[in-house]
């Protein structure tokens, strides 16, 4: 491949400890969810190891990274401002691209407190790119090649429930995203916090309209679908005209160790290029093997159009 672009994606974050937990933030969600950080996700989520991945990622130079949401656990104030400063570390907002996930809006904003606002500069149009409608989602990056199209699939939802929801104008913006794009002939990466396809989830931590964007996909492609959520590595594909789409999950980039079936912090380091008119995805996986701290190559496989 030539002109290779490499993205770096990572997801789930989960920034700790917890601070700032004041009585006005209190809701039988918050309460459960904070009864379940300290019997368990205090223990897996280390923001010491989502450090480590990041240095290892900048390290390699990526000309973009991406992460895919629930960078917070309980959607509090004092996390977004925690998150915003670990943003800041990975690089300039011009070369970082967020989507929210489910943590991030938890359950409903506190005064006028919103992960969009904090962490704005990093989901913004580039200015080149001038969309059909004001709207904040879906937003463009150009970048090079790439196009990277952001979604918010994050909604406040009620106890014991994770599912996500883009509606019905987000997808015909992204629709329209992914025709014009593709038409000026951007390879097109879309952002999306939870797992896009249906099947690819429980329906309490489904994308509810999830049917309508694997439409929208099959209609009018693209070449790389990132997502998070399940805290584990997943590779789908949907179909267009004749060549398939890569849809692709990561694993948490701060686990420390592993919880039921999910594996240790790891993160993808994707080398995008085109070839003879396609376009070929080198995916290394790195992360850690072992509880040393030590971060290496756990695999590499390259995701052709078949």
């Amino acid at each position: 491949m030539t002109d290779t672009f490499t993205l770096v994606h990572m997801s789930d974050i989960h920034l700790g400890p917890i601070t700032g937990f004041h009585a006005r933030h209190w809701n039988t969600k918050r309460a459960l969810g904070l009864l379940n950080w300290h019997r368990g996700r205090r223990h897996v989520h280390r923001a010491q190891l989502a450090d480590l991945i990041a240095a290892d990622a900048l390290a390699h130079n990526p000309d973009h990274i991406a992460v895919t949401g629930d960078l917070a656990n309980l959607g509090l104030p004092g996390e977004f401002a925690v998150a915003r400063e670990w943003l800041d570390t990975l690089g300039d907002p011009q070369r970082v691209s967020v989507v929210p996930g489910n943590h991030d809006i938890y359950s409903g904003r506190i005064g006028s407190a919103s992960c969009l606002d904090s962490w704005a500069p990093f989901m913004r149009n580039s200015e080149s790119w001038k969309a059909d409608e004001p709207v904040r989602f879906p937003y463009v990056r150009i970048q090079g090649p790439i196009a990277l199209i952001g979604l918010n699939s994050a909604v406040p939802t009620p106890p014991f429930v994770a599912a996500g929801r883009l509606g019905d104008a987000q997808i015909a913006q992204l629709a329209a995203a992914l025709e014009r794009l593709g038409e000026a002939n951007f390879i097109r990466v879309v952002l999306i916090h939870h797992p896009p396809l249906p099947g690819q989830a429980p329906p309490r931590r489904a994308l509810q309209d999830a049917g309508k964007l694997a439409d929208v996909l099959d209609r009018y492609g693209a070449e790389l679908v990132l997502h998070g959520h399940n805290h584990r590595e997943m590779l789908s594909w949907r179909t267009h005209s004749g060549r398939g789409i890569p849809v692709l999950g990561v694993a948490s980039a701060s686990a420390a160790r592993s919880h039921k079936d999910e594996p240790m912090g790891r993160y993808y380091l994707l080398r995008i290029g085109r070839e003879d008119g396609v376009v070929r995805i080198q995916c290394e996986t790195r992360g850690f093997a072992a509880g040393d701290g030590q971060i290496v190559k756990l695999g590499q496989r390259e995701l052709v159009m078949p």
